[in-house]
């Protein structure tokens, strides 16, 4: 436990209450900590490679049971393949032993995977392939040669016609052949078709061979999964445990995701209840190089995953003070600006921090506030500002128009531009267009990851106007509408490599609000037809 627990020798105030994992600005005894962390981390040459590949580091401030004051240390996953390094907290259920329960189905797995590319790599299977392959060529190219012949049959027999008045046996003569040439090319259907079957059903019987071994892989490895979370009972404060099968039964997955009780957060809270201690504070850093798909900058801070483990902190946290999500909060004193009224359209200019629509949060929607100004009615936002993104967002005041409008948006004939302040000095070009298709994280929506298989495709235009003082002024033109769209392209590496100021979820949490604002909008008036241009700009 000596070597686990590290004092902390400062005059740093601890927090009343305990980090709200999923929204949170580091406190100072977490920078502290994880600067001491980052030291060790550095100082090992042997995990070099490995950790500049990218690992998420996670501390804990905690009281030991003699009230000292100090931190515990996690990574997420295994590190060098280790999951006991005597620096951090061990994981909550060792399932790398070689002997173990884990270790001895996962090579059966394994023999079944061999077995299964054995087989598809065998070559009695490509032979099957080719000769089913070859004898559908070969029925393609005698039936069209058929069809061909029949077809200069029948111009033979209608120039005959065409020529002359023919007698009656040479007219029967002609239904004859036609007539046998149809029988004809049945037969030659048949027959390729019975061969094809005879070919296919050879195949069949190796690639079902394979498919009855990967059904066996599957059941095998849920099995396996199912066995192993069923090891991990995991604490809260009160002493309480429960397994993550149970934590996880009230998703909407039903069953816990691949990882799910190895990150971080779990394995600190985990080692604090088991040695009597009392958890301060927390925060999550990443070391090294940001994943090809994801957002992370090496050193920054980032929240806890929301599908592995929000729910199991909501489980491992009962008992705890914890501070409240700062997005759950009331919002009453914002402000939502009135650009543009009539009967069938309203433009406000949103504040950051307001939702568009109603959300899972217990924060006021511009709904809520043009309801207290306008009356009750229809009012639905015909597009989405994300909740932090301030500016012009036009409302519908009946279903028609709103179905106008979305027609509009759907065939991109809306033109809108967005100001943002990025947080560094843009190296790239003054003008320019970013295409990084995005797809949900699905391991921690909202966010979104760059996706270059599954991915729907993405483009921003930009256009530099200024940098000072260690900030980059830019204009965004969307080209299509996807989630956090420009929040990912100005923050990937593929991108222009600069988060927006004040991004928790793309760069590093602030005292500022995210610096993005919609300040130019164009689009038709859904019922007169006419250009509308509103523009409200955030410097």
């Amino acid at each position: 436990m000596k070597t686990l627990f590290h004092l902390l020798d400062t005059c740093i105030v601890p927090p009343k209450r305990f980090t709200y994992p999923f929204n949170y600005t580091p406190h100072p005894l977490c920078i502290m900590a994880a600067e001491e962390v980052q030291e060790y981390v550095k100082s090992r040459d042997a995990w070099k490679e490995e950790v500049d590949n990218g690992k998420m580091f996670g501390v804990l401030v905690v009281r030991d049971e003699h009230q000292q004051l100090g931190f515990l240390a996690a990574y997420s996953g295994l590190l060098d393949g280790k999951n006991d390094w005597e620096y951090f907290v061990p994981s909550v259920f060792d399932c790398i032993q070689p002997d173990g329960y884990f270790k001895i189905h996962e090579r059966e797995i394994s023999r079944v995977n061999e077995e299964i590319k054995r087989l598809e790599q065998d070559d009695e299977l490509r032979c099957r392939k080719e000769a089913l392959a070859e004898t559908k060529q070969q029925a393609e190219t005698e039936i069209n040669d058929y069809r061909e012949q029949m077809r200069q049959s029948k111009q033979k027999r209608d120039k005959a016609r065409a020529d002359s008045i023919l007698a009656p046996e040479v007219e029967k003569s002609f239904e004859r052949e036609s007539q046998f040439q149809k029988a004809e090319l049945r037969r030659i259907k048949k027959r390729w078709t019975e061969n094809i079957e005879v070919a296919a059903t050879a195949l069949e019987e190796k690639e079902e061979e394979i498919r009855m071994l990967k059904r066996q892989r599957k059941d095998m490895s849920d099995c396996l999964q199912q066995w192993l979370f069923s090891q991990y009972d995991m604490l809260n404060a009160r002493g309480e445990t429960r397994k993550l099968t149970e934590i996880f039964k009230a998703t909407p997955q039903g069953v816990p995701p691949s990882g799910a009780g190895d990150c971080c957060a779990p394995k600190l809270l985990q080692y604090a209840y088991l040695n009597n201690m009392t958890p301060i504070c927390m925060a999550e850093f990443w070391w090294g190089r940001s994943p090809k798909t994801e957002i992370r900058h090496h050193l920054h801070y980032y929240p806890a995953c929301r599908s592995k483990c929000k729910p199991i902190l909501g489980f491992m946290m009962q008992g705890l003070d914890v501070d409240p999500d700062p997005h759950d909060s009331d919002n009453d004193n914002e402000e939502l600006k009135v650009v543009y009224v009539d009967d069938y359209i309203i433009v406000v200019s949103k504040p950051s921090g307001m939702l568009s629509m109603p959300g899972l949060i217990n924060r006021r929607c511009v709904a809520d506030v043009l309801e207290e100004q306008f009356g009750s009615g229809y009012y639905m936002p015909a597009h989405r500002l994300d909740m932090d993104t301030s500016g012009l967002l036009v409302v519908a005041r009946s279903e028609n128009v709103l179905r106008n409008l979305h027609e509009q948006f759907a065939g991109r004939n809306v033109r809108k531009r967005y100001g943002a302040v990025l947080d560094g000095m843009a190296d790239v070009q003054k003008h320019g267009f970013i295409r990084l298709p995005l797809s949900p994280d699905q391991n921690d929506r909202p966010r979104q990851i760059v996706d270059y298989a599954n991915g729907k495709p993405a483009v921003t235009e930009y256009e530099i106007e200024r940098t000072e003082k260690g900030k980059t002024y830019i204009k965004l033109f969307p080209h299509t509408g996807r989630t956090h769209q420009l929040r990912v392209h100005c923050a990937h590496a593929d991108g222009l490599a600069l988060p927006i100021v004040g991004d928790p979820l793309y760069g590093h949490p602030s005292d500022s609000r995210l610096m993005l604002h919609a300040e130019h909008i164009v689009f038709r008036h859904p019922v007169t037809g006419k250009k509308l241009v509103f523009t409200e700009e955030l410097w």
